[in-house]
């Protein structure tokens, strides 16, 4: 792959979109793709484009350098142990009484798998509060920008993945043809889904009937209920 376009053409195969499909969500003409794929990613669009298929734009541009975004530190740095499958309860054990253990994911070859020795902890009296079952409650890295400043890019997000229906105005964790991402959402009486960004300027509203969150592979992971980011600077 020499080009950036050439690099675009190859991630949209990766994400099972379509070019056209893809046109429609950046609300450009099919043929603006396509000259894209000719002559190159627009510099003006490189970021854009980089932060909604979870690439770095440096990659993207010249090919160089790692392709995605390098995952957040750990931000507990007290000793862990590996532990087993999720779905084992023995997952949840905590170095203290009142304290659980969430396991990390993250985004490999277009499914989401565990990171091994990374969790995070959290209060067991914060998750009854909420009634969420620790056995079905994940962490994710904010993978784009699209929520900013609510939610910052990077930030460490826990989901609870037995919550999937759609409360107007929530955050929630979606996957979407072999990617991750975080939206609030609302649902239309005829079944189309709306993803709203906090940050609208840049990421407007989108809207998917039925056929296409079924062809786009677009579900509902589950309930965002918990977030947090740390600075990655002190102010001058």
């Amino acid at each position: 792959m020499n080009t950036s376009g050439d690099r675009l053409k190859t991630l949209l195969i990766e994400c099972n979109l379509s070019p056209s499909d893809f046109a429609a969500q950046r609300k450009v003409t099919p043929q603006h793709v396509n000259n894209w794929f000719k002559r190159g990613v627009p510099l003006a669009r490189l970021d854009e484009i980089a932060e909604l298929l979870c690439v770095r734009s440096k990659w993207l541009r010249t090919g160089e350098g790692p392709k995605h975004p390098a995952p957040l530190p750990r931000i507990d740095t007290s000793p862990c142990k590996p532990g087993p499958e999720p779905t084992d309860p023995g997952l949840l054990a905590a170095n203290t009484a009142n304290d659980i253990q969430l396991p990390f994911y993250n985004m490999q070859s277009r499914q989401l798998k565990p990171i091994a020795e990374r969790y995070l902890r959290l209060p067991i009296r914060a998750l009854d509060a909420l009634g969420v079952d620790p056995r079905q409650a994940l962490c994710l890295s904010m993978p784009t920008s699209n929520m900013s400043p609510l939610v910052p890019r990077g930030s460490t997000l826990a989901v609870d993945c037995s919550l999937t229906a759609i409360v107007e105005g929530e955050v929630y964790a979606l996957l979407h043809n072999g990617r991750l991402r975080i939206n609030s959402l609302s649902q239309q009486p005829n079944g189309s889904l709306r993803l709203h960004s906090h940050n609208s300027d840049e990421h407007p509203t989108e809207t998917y009937s039925p056929a296409q969150l079924k062809n786009q592979k677009l579900s509902v992971l589950g309930w965002v209920f918990w977030w947090s980011h740390l600075r990655g600077s002190r102010p001058a």
